[in-house]
């Protein structure tokens, strides 16, 4: 069976890939199937999700092309222009990075915004920029569901895997493992296939590299079959949590979470094991957010300085919450944009922190963020826990060398000198405690990792930076990770 869809946006398409920014612009049809973004005034910026890195950039264009001939030609023609000014090109969809990973100073800054999806059998081509919610829009009538995907929809499918993101589909690594061939352009202009056995070294750089290497047109992704799952939920000591979810993680459990609690006075004592197993019955048709996660936004977002908002949001969480989940389908659990949640106060901005340990050093990393986190000034909002399988093929990987628990904290900041400073300070120190006991951090989100914290983690990242410079001698793609941890290398 087949299905495929596509859509052509023109200026509306700028409003989702630059999600987060306070940059405005208005659309301008130049060539076919591109627009170009004009700026509104003054100079031209852009920004991602953090808020907090406005960078300059030459122009930003949107280009609403399915795979094809005329995308080629459109980013051929970006990429020759760029050359022969000597300027930086990015390639992106909607930005949820948080330190200008996606975003090339004083460069063409290019957003790919041409849904595209089509299957056949258990395995679908996708456009770049494609969102995960128009993914899951067309594999639901075919009964099937993304194999691995973020646990946000909003992202585009390059992207993923330009940032090895994971999920929460067990037992797997990154999405970048259910990837099995990308179509993307060189800085020469070639147009090349890279898959684990054609040109194998460009797919393991591609994957977890940022763009760095490439302009990802299109990727042939694999799914599995859609299923209704049932959820159950299980409370335990913190300590005991790293041993729960390793039994679970023998195929036997399609999706599980995990939960700490956050109040300064229990800090990371109490977990939440959550669990969904296949049930028989007819799948309803794919859903986004469900009334629980959309009633509980003024809760989530009424946590920071109120120690007993966070108490009684873990107690409705493990309590009430637990008792009014029912069964759904695998689609529909992944099928959540980040908006429900979205943060309104404009004088402060979602700050996302990832660290990656062994199973057997989970408790090494609890000891270690008790120690840090609550002496600083910052407010943790939320703590999720996922598994991630051993990542062999990524250069830049994070586990490339046993399973790791992926230790997902999201906190509100306050925009402010102060803030940022102490964010910094409170990250390295994390980072460094990750590091003793064999972890490792996420590279996504705000660049408060020293370069020799950097490298020690990646110990791959000066063969990633031989091949790029191989295959990339101008240093055409770039972005402020190249800039700030890997230009001197």
């Amino acid at each position: 069976m087949a299905l495929t869809r596509r859509a052509a946006l023109f200026g509306a398409g700028a409003a989702v890939g630059v999600a987060g920014s306070r940059w405005m612009g208005a659309a301008n049809p130049s060539l076919d199937g591109v627009a170009v973004i004009a700026p509104v005034g003054g100079e031209t910026t852009l920004n991602d999700a953090s808020l907090l890195s406005e960078t300059p950039i030459f122009k930003h264009i949107v280009v609403n092309e399915p795979p094809g001939d005329a995308l080629v030609a459109a980013l051929r023609a970006e990429l020759r222009e760029a050359d022969a000014a000597g300027r930086p090109v990015n390639l992106a969809a909607a930005r949820h990075t948080m330190g200008g990973q996606a975003i090339p100073r004083d460069g063409h800054a290019i957003t790919l915004d041409a849904p595209f999806v089509e299957a056949e059998g258990e395995v679908y081509r996708v456009q770049a920029g494609t969102r995960w919610h128009q993914v899951i829009t067309a594999l639901d009538p075919l009964g099937l569901s993304p194999k691995v995907m973020q646990s946000n929809s909003d992202f585009g499918v390059a992207s993923t895997f330009s940032v090895g993101a994971h999920g929460w589909p067990m037992p797997y690594g990154p999405m970048g493992s259910t990837v099995r061939s990308v179509q993307m352009l060189l800085a020469d202009g070639s147009l090349v296939t890279a898959s684990r056995t054609e040109n194998a070294d460009l797919f393991r750089a591609a994957m977890g590299g940022y763009g760095l290497i490439g302009l990802i047109l299109d990727l042939e992704v694999e799914a599995v079959p859609n299923q209704l799952l049932e959820p159950t939920f299980q409370t335990m000591p913190a300590t005991d949590f790293a041993a729960a979810f390793q039994a679970i993680a023998d195929g036997s459990v399609p999706m599980a979470y995990g939960r700490l609690n956050i109040d300064r006075e229990g800090f990371f004592d109490d977990a939440m094991l959550v669990t969904y197993r296949p049930i028989e019955g007819d799948i309803p048709p794919a859903t986004g957010s469900g009334f629980l996660s959309k009633a509980s936004r003024a809760i989530f977002r009424a946590q920071p300085g109120n120690e007993w908002v966070k108490r009684r949001r873990w107690g409705i969480e493990t309590g009430i919450g637990a008792a009014l989940a029912g069964a759904t389908s695998r689609s529909s659990l992944m099928n959540e944009p980040v908006i429900t949640l979205d943060d309104r106060d404009p004088t402060r901005t979602d700050i996302l922190h990832e660290y990656f340990v062994s199973p057997d050093r989970f408790n090494d990393f609890l000891t270690a963020a008790r120690e840090i986190i609550p002496g600083s000034y910052q407010e943790l909002l939320n703590i999720t826990l996922r598994w991630v399988e051993r990542d062999p093929d990524a250069i830049l990987s994070y586990a490339p060398d046993g399973p790791r628990i992926a230790s997902v904290l999201l906190f509100s900041q306050e925009m402010t000198a102060r803030a940022e400073a102490d964010m910094a300070r409170m990250t390295a120190e994390m980072i460094e405690a990750v590091l003793a006991i064999g972890g490792s951090y996420y590279l996504p989100y705000r660049p408060h990792a020293t370069v020799d914290q950097f490298r020690s983690c990646y110990a791959r990242s000066a063969e990633f930076v031989a091949l790029k410079r191989q295959v990339d001698p101008g240093l055409r793609f770039r972005n402020a990770l190249w800039d700030k941890y890997m230009a001197e290398a």
